[in-house]
């Protein structure tokens, strides 16, 4: 019975070994190989990665367009997709949970950068981490779920573990991004933030008239006509901004000629110049100093800023 014992067991562990290799196969296909990468690498000839972690891919299932279940579907992908390896190599290979982790970890960016480096995908260290998430809750699971002798009790307490752990994981994940994630304060008309020269923003909105169409200021108008050029320097402190504004030569200006630059930390970003209409939303980054110089008959109106924040701020 002993000796039958045994070769139960070494019958089962090549039974699984094979399952794990199949299943290795499968997801190294999956990231070599599957949704068109190959084609896509033809012609590729840049290196893409992301070495820094900023948000991670995975967040509860919402009600949204189809497009947005894709997404959301490929990126739960990335984590479930690795839950087995958590819970069969403990099978096989009797391990600690850090060793395991750090050697999968590894592993996994080994791959990532055989991606980036055979150009079949990219290097991004927010993927690594989500697989590794999906192997540490196979891991616990098996933990916590292989403490019965009855198969079926062991199958059934994986099975909760592994569905309750990736409800953690991604409900966590889901606070990170957020908490971690900058959105957009309320609307500020420019002329209430602090400027550094003394521009009058006028507040005198009268109306006129571009391509035929009348426009009608609500919140503020710049303006200069003929030759003049005025410059106006706001002050940020290295905040993220959203600056938004309308653009514009008035239909009975002397002539055509104007133009607009917005500058930011000294560096030109955006021009307009002897255009019609034009609404711009333009978002900014680690603002020092915001500059808007306005030459000849343009006008610049209804110009407001948001700035990004955490929402614990």
């Amino acid at each position: 019975m002993c000796e039958m014992g045994k070769v139960m067991k070494i019958n089962q562990r090549k039974l699984i070994l094979t399952i794990l290799m199949i299943y290795t196969a499968l997801i190294v296909y999956f990231l070599f190989f599957a949704v068109g990468r190959p084609g896509a690498a033809i012609g590729n000839h840049e290196y893409r990665f992301n070495l820094i972690p900023n948000i991670l891919s995975l967040g509860l299932l919402t009600i949204s367009p189809f497009e947005s279940f894709q997404l959301w579907f490929f990126n739960f992908g990335n984590f479930a997709g690795f839950i087995p390896f958590g819970l069969i190599i403990p099978i096989l290979y009797r391990c600690k949970f850090p060793r395991f982790i750090l050697l999968f970890f590894a592993s996994i960016l080994i791959l990532e950068t055989m991606q980036m480096l055979t150009f079949l995908g990219s290097f991004d260290i927010n993927d690594a981490i989500v697989n590794t998430l999906g192997a540490a809750v196979g891991f616990f699971a098996y933990k916590i779920g292989f403490r019965f002798t009855s198969t079926w009790k062991n199958i059934t307490a994986v099975t909760i573990s592994v569905v309750m752990l990736s409800i953690v994981v991604i409900g966590f994940s889901e606070f990170l991004n957020k908490a971690f994630t900058k959105v957009e304060g309320p609307v500020i008309a420019l002329n209430e933030h602090k400027t550094n020269n003394h521009v009058q923003i006028d507040h005198n909105l009268q109306s006129f008239e571009i391509g035929h169409q009348k426009i009608e200021p609500k919140i503020n108008l710049i303006s200069v006509e003929g030759d003049h050029e005025e410059t106006l320097t706001y002050a940020f402190g290295g905040k993220d901004i959203v600056l938004s504004y309308n653009y514009g030569i008035p239909d009975n200006a002397s002539d055509n000629d104007g133009k607009v630059i917005i500058s930011v930390n000294g560096q030109e970003v955006e021009t307009f110049s002897n255009q019609g209409q034009v609404s711009s939303e333009l978002k900014m980054e680690k603002v020092k100093e915001l500059t808007i110089t306005i030459k000849g008959n343009a006008k610049l109106w209804d110009v407001t800023l948001k700035e990004m924040k955490y929402w614990w701020h």
